[in-house]
């Protein structure tokens, strides 16, 4: 799947004399920047030069930079007011994307990106936020729900692939994103989770290759994953038969298996969403279904250890954010970590596949059943044993 999305294929027509030009210096120029920036660093060390140095600056290639700076340039330009580096001279559209970036990637403070460019804190912030509110703009395409059928198609296959499971569409899971509070805001309660943390709750839908398709973010970190499951659009859209209405699976012997996602007992067993059987010593159909299901699961386990390794302002202890933005940069951090799937940009390559994503958190139960979703959970314990349904 490749970035260019939704946009319209330009002819190819031969270039004049000076626009050759004009594109040669556009890449002359490019290159002076990032040779110019990098020698303003302070503090970074890096073994290697060249890409493998602008890896290890901003965790992704140039061809994704580039990519994301055609993203919101357009936004970013329009807004007026300009910035310089302590040297005085001018902030270009690239350093600015770049600062935006490291914050986002690195977690480090507004204080240590400012001394690393050579930028007052403050700065860093108006930087920060305008990338943010640029890509909120311009990058949603790249986090939405499959349109087509053949998508969902590619979709289902690759998840049968990984355990066997038929006619499955995502897989759902919950993280929290951790915050530092001052114990004198009386508002601070409300962000008091389970584990004594003050945390925001984000959830994902994840797709076979890790990419988020649908989320929700914004709640305090004691709102249960069912009540935020409830509490989505893609709920509601599932309870008016307006998701995961596609095409039954027809199973060999008649039997019918609807589209659905799989999440863990921290959500309800649904006709639409799937968790694994309760209880210790299951018969062996059972069992072997909640090991195929847990395995698959992992995807989503891998996709959210993944966002937080790769966009850090997010993994640890946020200090004091502001509540309201603060969702705002956890939908960006999935833009970007989306992004870097899209474009099969190598560096996801180079990283672990963790799947602890939500250290110190203990599982908490639902225990909510719809009888539909007992019925199907049963026909797909019984196809991947391959027996017949009754």
């Amino acid at each position: 799947m490749g970035p260019a999305r939704g946009l319209k294929k330009r002819r190819k027509i031969e270039k004049k004399p000076e626009e050759n030009a004009s594109a040669s210096s556009e890449k002359e120029r490019s290159i002076d920047w990032w040779d110019e920036l990098s020698r303003k660093m302070n503090g970074i060390q890096s073994p290697s030069k060249g890409p493998d140095k602008f890896k290890s600056v901003f965790k992704i290639s140039r061809k994704t930079f580039n990519y994301i700076c055609s993203l919101v340039k357009e936004d970013m330009m329009a807004k007026s007011g300009s910035f310089t580096f302590s040297n005085g001279k001018p902030v270009s559209f690239e350093d600015q994307v770049a600062v935006a970036l490291r914050r986002l990637s690195s977690g480090e403070s507004l204080v240590i990106v400012g001394d690393l460019f050579g930028l007052h804190h403050s700065t860093v912030s108006q930087l920060t936020w305008r990338f943010v509110e640029a890509m909120e703009e311009r990058g949603l395409h790249h986090l939405r729900w499959p349109s087509t059928e053949e998508e969902m198609m590619e979709i289902k296959s690759k998840f049968e692939k990984i355990q066997g499971l038929p006619n499955c569409c995502g897989v759902i899971d919950t993280t929290h994103i951790m915050m530092c509070l001052p114990s004198s805001d009386p508002a601070s309660k409300v962000w008091l989770d389970h584990e004594k943390n003050h945390s925001m709750v984000l959830q994902a839908i994840v797709d076979p290759e890790m990419r988020f398709r649908d989320i929700v973010t914004g709640w305090p970190g004691k709102i249960d994953d069912w009540l935020v499951f409830q509490s989505s659009n893609f709920y509601e859209l599932c309870d008016k038969g307006e998701r995961l209405n596609g095409k039954n699976f027809m199973h060999p012997e008649g039997s019918e298996i609807r589209e659905y996602i799989i999440g863990d007992v921290g959500y309800p067993l649904l006709p639409y969403l799937i968790i694994p059987y309760e209880g210790k010593e299951l018969p062996e159909l059972r069992a072997e279904f909640n090991k195929r299901h847990s395995a698959t699961r992992l995807v989503a386990h891998r996709a959210l250890a993944r966002l937080k390794e790769m966009w850090k302002i997010i993994q640890g202890v946020m200090w004091r954010p502001d509540k309201h933005k603060l969702p705002r940069i956890i939908l960006v951090c999935c833009l970007l970590h989306n992004i870097v799937i899209d474009l099969e940009d190598d560096v996801q390559d180079e990283m672990p596949l963790s799947h602890d994503h939500d250290s110190g958190y203990r599982q908490r139960v639902c225990g909510s059943v719809d009888i539909k979703g007992v019925h199907l959970r049963d026909k797909l314990s019984l196809y991947l044993s391959g027996k017949s349904p009754q």
